[in-house]
């Protein structure tokens, strides 16, 4: 199987850097090229072709959600994670709806990227703690109702134990840590509670953001 190819989008050149040592240091993954800006970002797309753009959203000349538009209007098979220092459950539905299928801080621990990016290259959502604990809350509000009981149920000793941990807002690393597993083994699990809560891709997370009134209506 051939490796993730990335294109790295950000405007501060340090954050780059960092990124490409991170993500070149895997053996699944090859960083194909830089951008410094939305515009630039589009252009080596067109050019290059990766699998994958790590996109920072306040870039100039063209900000991340209007080059993840383009781009996913133009090449709706290539993958977009966002990259940001904006921690907003808000501003998650508004990059999911742009076309992105992910979200990571730039606070996050190296190994949520890693997980993030393997996520949304298999073709999952990436989801950060706030809004993973947002969604997992309004499943056990409906578990305790009834409504989800035999999901719930149905659930392994395992992803319950995930679960709780979801809840109480904890990274993919910090899940990790504690209960001795990698972060992509945390990844998997999250997964399958995804599909246990309906809400197995980027449309149908849209979809949720529009119900809770965190997105406009089209």
């Amino acid at each position: 199987m051939g490796k993730i190819r990335v294109l790295v989008a950000d405007d501060h050149t340090i954050v780059r850097e960092g990124v490409r040592l991170l993500l070149d240091a895997q053996p699944d993954i090859e960083v194909i090229g830089e951008a410094a800006d939305g515009r630039e970002a589009v252009n080596m797309i067109r050019q290059f072709r990766p699998d994958l753009v790590v996109m920072d959203i306040q870039m100039p000349n063209l900000n991340g959600l209007e080059a993840t538009r383009e781009i996913k209007r133009e090449f709706p098979q290539i993958q977009i994670l966002a990259l940001t220092m904006y921690e907003s459950d808000e501003y998650f539905f508004q990059v999911l709806n742009a076309g992105a299928s992910g979200y990571v801080l730039k606070k996050a621990a190296s190994a949520d990227l890693l997980s993030a990016i393997r996520a949304v290259h298999s073709g999952d959502v990436f989801l950060y703690p706030s809004v993973a604990r947002r969604l997992v809350s309004d499943y056990l509000t409906r578990v305790k109702s009834g409504e989800e009981k035999n999901s719930f149920d149905g659930l392994t000793a395992r992803e319950h134990e995930v679960l709780k941990l979801i809840a109480e807002g904890h990274t993919n690393q910090a899940i990790a840590d504690k209960l001795v597993i990698t972060p992509s083994t945390v990844q998997t699990h999250r997964t399958r509670i995804m599909q246990r809560l309906n809400l197995h891709n980027r449309a149908e997370l849209i979809q949720y953001a529009r119900r809770k009134g965190l997105l406009d209506n089209p």
